[in-house]
């Protein structure tokens, strides 16, 4: 079976594609630059798209029995005008946008579609509230970005195709993402906390995430929104502390203060000094997804052993 992903060279795409080869699927990828690649020694199918022009090799998705939506640029990659944020919404719903319409004149044989999308939908800051996914959107920009990406992934959904939106937390990985931001300072010892410390961190093992693609790629139970995230959310502090306790490094710094941030970063500070204590609500009840890493100290030590 082939898995087509769009996004395939970033953080998650990278490992997903690690792990569907060794699974023995076929993976390719959606790309602007074609290039040969091999991944445990079985080479990537590589097929040239141009989203601002319209383009796409149909023989991609004319190929494909499974389709991953991770394309975007990173929400967190430069501070927020309002260019930017067109380029970060656009990123993400103008490439659904270009399959949608690709598909629409083609005979394919994708049966199941999976998209991402992230715990912003409900806001930035949403407090100590507990967010299962009946809650309601938030309204601050990251919520509209996801609120328009999950609406352009329904857009597959309404051509037949079963599409599961996976809403996902801070993603720990020691290659990329939140996490090596995170450490850096830890490791020279002067590791703190940001803003008031207590705002939540619901996250998920980057394995764990992969694993979660595959199931809902394969799992024909599973439709719609689902929070990809680890059972047990812990505060900023407590992710900072215990990244120190598993690298044997100092924690005794101030809290960096939220007026420090806000200067630095602007409105993009909202994503470090918010926080959201997520529930994975439809996982747990009605998957049978098995979990590796359901405490941070666990993942963080598989992490950074």
């Amino acid at each position: 079976m082939n898995v087509l992903i769009t996004g395939g060279s970033g953080l998650v795409g990278t490992r997903l594609t690690e792990i569907l080869i060794a699974r023995g699927f076929t993976v390719s990828h959606l790309t602007r630059e074609v290039n040969d690649k091999t991944v445990g020694g079985k080479p990537i199918k590589k097929y040239l798209w141009d989203i601002e022009n319209g383009i796409i090799d149909k023989k991609a998705l004319l190929e494909a029995d499974y389709l991953v939506h991770l394309a975007g640029a990173g929400i967190a990659d430069e501070n927020w005008s309002e260019e930017r944020k067109k380029e970060i919404i656009d990123s993400r719903t103008h490439s659904i946008q270009l399959i949608v319409n690709t598909l629409n004149n083609l005979s394919h044989r994708i049966i199941s579609f999976v998209s991402a999308s992230g715990i912003g939908y409900y806001g930035a800051d949403t407090g100590n509230e507990h967010i299962a996914e009946q809650h309601i959107a938030g309204k601050d920009f990251v919520a509209d970005c996801c609120i328009q990406w999950e609406a352009s992934a329904d857009k597959i959904q309404a051509l037949g195709i079963r599409t599961v939106k996976l809403r996902t937390g801070i993603v720990l990985s020691e290659k990329g993402g939140a996490l090596p931001r995170i450490i850096q300072p830890v490791r020279w010892g002067i590791g703190a906390a940001l803003g008031t410390g207590k705002q939540w961190q619901s996250w998920i093992h980057l394995d764990d995430l992969c694993e979660m693609y595959i199931k809902s790629l394969t799992d024909n139970q599973m439709l719609g929104a689902y929070n990809a995230v680890a059972p047990n959310p812990v505060s900023n502090h407590d992710l900072t502390k215990i990244s120190a306790q598993v690298l044997k490094r100092p924690f005794w710094m101030p809290n960096v203060p939220a007026f420090a941030l806000k200067l630095v970063f602007g409105e993009m500070a909202n994503v470090v000094l918010g926080g959201n204590y997520v529930l994975n609500q439809r996982i747990i009840q009605e998957t049978d997804f098995d979990y590796k890493f359901v405490e941070i100290k666990k993942a963080l030590e598989d992490l950074l052993k």
